[in-house]
């Protein structure tokens, strides 16, 4: 490397998308069991929203803890630059993709290089660029970790029980609201990978896209309340959340089960009057099921849409663009 100092987006106090500096910093030493990644592409999900505000949507128990001046980010694509002494399986020049860190705030991907744990990373799917590979770590995990295998031992902060996916098959019926988005594209392809009927809420927009991604059905709720026309459903994943979750309850058969992505509010006693379950877990990185998906990748089993590309420096427009909604997949940051 020519020079020892980078070019990366850093945060130096909390508020809108105007936080955002572009900053000259020093390229990140690897550590034991870490490789360093010269950075292709960036993914960009609602944790970069979350600690750039402050994470004033979460309660102060569950905040993570952080200090600024902080890159944020989490999702990168790129290629291994150096090598740590003691990490085997990846070698200078391999192309490679992970979700870093997570569920801490210390995945500084908002950067030219980033020192990355290589149990974080997987091999970037030959089939697919830097762009979309960047667009699926964070969003393609959540989507697996609810909806295929947990794959860690680790509580949700947001329930006691270690939580359980749906088993998919042919016979069971799936809501997804917010079907468009990240997380909701991934989780449409992998309940439709694993033979389930798949019933998509968006908005009108997003309807030809869904369908083509193999939605069995579309409801769009600028239109219709799903909870009206939607009955006896096996399993709802809702990507959305909020006061506004629990209208879903009622859409699922006895027995069948709500997976809220961000939590949201439930009463219990309903929950068990109605026979239904509710439960999240917290995506956590993990390199091996990324190279799992990785296959579906390159296979083009599933596919990631991107939204739209930002360069690095204009992280501020990206952040823009994720605050006016409707997201079609991912919004992805380039880095030349």
């Amino acid at each position: 490397m020519p020079t020892h100092t980078m070019r990366a987006v850093r945060l130096h106090e909390h508020g809108g998308p105007e936080v955002l500096r572009y900053d000259e910093v020093p390229i990140p030493e690897p550590g034991p069991g870490e490789v360093l990644v010269r950075v292709h592409a960036v993914g960009i999900n609602p944790p970069d929203w979350y600690l750039r505000d402050g994470m004033s949507n979460l309660p102060p128990k569950t905040r993570p803890k952080f200090s600024l001046p902080v890159i944020p980010g989490t999702d990168l694509s790129g290629v291994v630059e150096a090598v740590a002494a003691d990490v085997d399986g990846l070698a200078v020049g391999d192309e490679v993709f992970g979700l870093l860190r997570f569920p801490s705030f210390d995945g500084s991907t908002y950067a030219e290089y980033v020192a990355a744990p290589a149990s974080d990373l997987a091999r970037k799917p030959a089939g697919i660029d830097h762009v979309h590979a960047a667009g699926a770590p964070m969003a393609g995990l959540t989507a697996w970790q609810f909806l295929i295998e947990v794959g860690h031992d680790h509580p949700s902060p947001f329930q006691a029980a270690r939580h359980r996916p749906t088993a998919l098959h042919a016979n069971v019926t799936v809501l997804i609201n917010g079907a468009a988005g990240g997380v909701g594209h991934f989780a449409l392809q992998l309940a439709k990978w694993k033979g389930a009927c798949v019933i998509a809420v968006a908005s009108g927009a997003h309807e030809s896209f869904l369908r083509e991604l193999g939605a069995d059905e579309f409801i769009d709720y600028t239109k219709s309340r799903p909870e009206e026309l939607v009955h006896a459903v096996d399993l709802v994943l809702d990507t959305v959340g909020g006061p506004d979750s629990k209208r879903f309850l009622r859409t699922l058969k006895r027995g069948g089960a709500l997976f809220p992505v961000f939590f949201g509010e439930y009463d219990d006693e309903e929950t068990v009057r109605l026979g239904v379950t509710v439960s999240g877990a917290q995506v956590r990185s993990n390199g091996a099921q990324l190279a799992e998906l990785g296959r579906l990748l390159d296979a083009g089993t599933v596919r990631v849409a991107i939204d739209s590309t930002f360069p690095l420096a204009d992280a501020r427009a990206a952040h823009e663009r994720a605050a006016r909604g409707h997201i079609q997949g991912k919004i992805v940051l380039t880095v030349a």
